[in-house]
């Protein structure tokens, strides 16, 4: 029984592993680190190796089972908050508004967002963009400011791939 619980377990923390590693594989991969995405894709892939052999040598082993599917949901969800903690990653804030655009750029200064504001005409007229470069962790904060200062602006939010000087 002992020996059923370890083994459990055991897939259980591999597979956790598995998936941690297959995310940040992942964000290295988006952002061309390929040394480091090909040493985390052969550790994966040893990981992963281990893990279906004992798996597929008795599928009618619950306990395996679940804990293959276990670690996979918690391996999942450890990789994206491990990526969102210790990864910085940059975003392009992008604000369209025919109101209150310039007040928002000044406020959005006044908090230590660096804001660009283009002129331009849209659909109904002429807008103002302003645009910014935002690490990932302030996304939320911009995001609730500018829905304070201008309800009614359009916001789009795009991946930066790479981020130099600024």
């Amino acid at each position: 029984m002992i020996d059923v619980i370890f083994g459990a377990f055991l897939i259980f923390v591999l597979r956790v592993l598995n998936y941690a590693i297959s995310t940040l594989r992942l964000v290295t991969i988006t952002r061309q680190r390929r040394i480091i995405a090909s040493v985390l894709a052969a550790v994966e892939a040893f990981i992963f190796a281990v893990v279906i052999a004992n798996i597929v040598n008795d599928l009618n082993n619950a306990p395996n089972l679940i804990a293959y599917c276990a670690g996979a949901a918690i391996g999942s969800y450890l990789g994206m908050f491990l990526e969102s903690r210790f990864i910085a990653g940059y975003v392009i804030f992008n604000v369209i508004t025919k109101e209150n655009a310039h007040i928002t750029a000044q406020t959005l200064r006044d908090e230590g967002f660096g804001v660009t504001e283009t002129y331009g005409d849209g659909r109904d007229g002429l807008v103002t963009t302003l645009r910014s470069v935002v690490n990932k962790r302030d996304v939320k904060r911009m995001n609730a400011l500018v829905k304070d200062l201008n309800p009614n602006a359009f916001v789009t939010i795009e991946e930066a791939r790479a981020v130099q000087r600024g």
